[in-house]
């Protein structure tokens, strides 16, 4: 399921019953085969194919790293044993996922034969003791609507991760000078994230972009493409520039091996090239390549894990807050220049020229309405958290660019964060409810997540499979 793959580690402790705990083990899997999960199992290891035993641990441990596991999954099929969890969790730091098989009603003699969520209780305050943070699933059966949910949302929570540890980001060319609010810190990224920077200069990219125009082939193909799929009107040379703009960009990407990229799309690129980058943007979006604006690093993070808790391909998009809906008190408008993938459009994009430039290579279009997620990684003075929340795409006048009018709960209390901070006018967008997956993520990567509007419990509540 979308590339993830989870270390499968059931478990049992000696004084409960070991057959109901090896049946639960195998019913666990068939359950994982039926959704389709991605699991390595143990069943190799020793012939029950459980976690109980020290010496079984250290050769579980060998084999899950071999094999490049994204999660750890530990049924409790009738206690557990708690401190061979904990101590496999600690060794391999990647997310954990806790549950445990509902049990049966006691036998007519009132024998029970597992006691499940009694091991899951233990199991919680010895990974506690571990510092080890863990995704809890509910004590429910196999069939439950919550444990699907539960695994599926337990894998996105994985892919975030694992996007967020392995970020590296073509830095193309420093902020503008205008833009204090895009400062980042490069070394603590590094140092606290493993995330990672590959800058080079402007004049690579024009280098890169004259090679493409010469070679030829890839630029034509492209520009067939953009003049399928959007309304193109700006000139035949201009459109060979953003397509051979777009072929480039995407080669750096693959040349320093990055997974997002930072353009300071404005002004320089603009004498060098005599067009916006927006609509080459636009094509790598949605290509699930995200580019951002403004040489935004920490909203090129941002756009990698909205789209990673997506796990589907849906794209994210990437907006400035800008101005208040004009007759809703709770409306705001979402627009940029036009680096918005053309799947959000709700209408044939247009490329033309932006609101605030003389040059053509912008985009425009009005995206689709509907629920979004709205979502922004920033930090400043070494702390660092996820601002998100829930919102809908409301009518509105039109404007210049890619844009959305978006409604949330309370604007006023979401103003006040973006002002007060340490969030800036830039956001990630997409049109998927996210925020479980992202709010549990955050305690993986040491993140503080930041709820704009008071529903906190209902998330909690959500993850607790209510």
């Amino acid at each position: 399921m979308s590339g993830i793959k989870i270390g499968f580690a059931p478990t049992r402790r000696s004084i409960f019953s070991a057959p109901d705990a090896i049946k639960y083990g195998g019913l666990t899997r068939k359950r994982l085969e039926e959704l389709g999960v991605e699991f390595v199992d143990i069943t190799d290891i020793n012939e029950e194919g459980l976690l109980y035993d020290d010496g079984d641990r250290l050769k579980i441990e060998e084999k899950f790293r071999r094999e490049g596991i994204d999660g750890l999954f530990f049924p409790h099929c009738n206690f557990g044993t708690e401190y061979v969890v904990a101590r496999m969790a600690r060794n391999l730091n990647v997310p954990v996922l806790l549950w445990g098989p509902r049990d049966e009603r006691p036998d007519e003699n009132g024998i029970r034969l597992r006691d499940s969520q009694c091991g899951l209780f233990a199991t919680g305050k010895v990974l506690r003791r571990f510092r080890v943070p863990f995704t809890y699933m509910t004590n429910c059966r196999l069939e439950d609507e919550a444990f699907e949910r539960g695994i599926k949302d337990f894998l996105a929570v994985c892919n975030v991760v694992k996007v967020f540890r392995r970020t590296r980001i073509l830095q193309i060319a420093p902020r503008p000078f205008d833009f204090w609010s895009t400062m980042c810190n490069e070394g603590e990224l590094l140092e606290k994230f493993n995330i990672q920077l590959a800058p080079i200069p402007l004049p690579e990219l024009t280098s890169e972009v004259k090679k493409a125009r010469a070679d030829g082939d890839e630029v034509r193909s492209v520009m067939d493409y953009m003049r399928r799929t959007m309304t193109v009107t700006v000139k035949d040379h201009e459109l060979e520039n953003i397509a051979a703009m777009k072929v480039a960009m995407k080669r750096l990407a693959e040349k320093y091996g990055c997974n997002a990229v930072a353009i300071q799309c404005w002004n320089a690129l603009q004498d060098e090239l005599g067009i916006m980058p927006c609509a080459a943007n636009s094509l790598l979006n949605e290509e699930g390549l995200p580019v951002v604006c403004e040489t935004d690093i920490h909203g090129a993070i941002t756009a990698v894990m909205v789209e990673a808790a997506a796990m589907d391909g849906t794209r994210g998009f990437f907006a400035d807050w800008t101005v208040r809906h004009p007759d809703n008190e709770n409306g705001e408008l979402l627009q940029h220049c036009g680096p918005w993938p053309i799947s959000v459009a709700q209408e044939k994009p247009v490329i033309g020229y932006p609101l605030a430039f003389d040059h053509p290579g912008a985009v425009e279009a009005l995206a689709k309405y509907g629920d979004i997620t709205l979502a922004r990684f920033d930090g400043d003075n070494g702390d660092y958290s996820m601002l998100m929340g829930n919102a809908k795409g409301i009518e509105g006048p039109y404007t210049k660019g890619t844009y959305l009018w978006v409604e949330v709960e309370n604007l006023k209390r979401l103003e006040d964060k973006l002002v007060c901070g340490p969030y800036i006018h830039h956001c990630v967008g997409i049109h998927k409810k996210v925020v479980p997956v992202l709010y549990e993520a955050c305690k993986y990567i040491g993140v503080k997540p930041d709820l704009y509007d008071p529903i906190e419990e209902e998330v909690k509540a959500y993850i607790r499979g209510e």
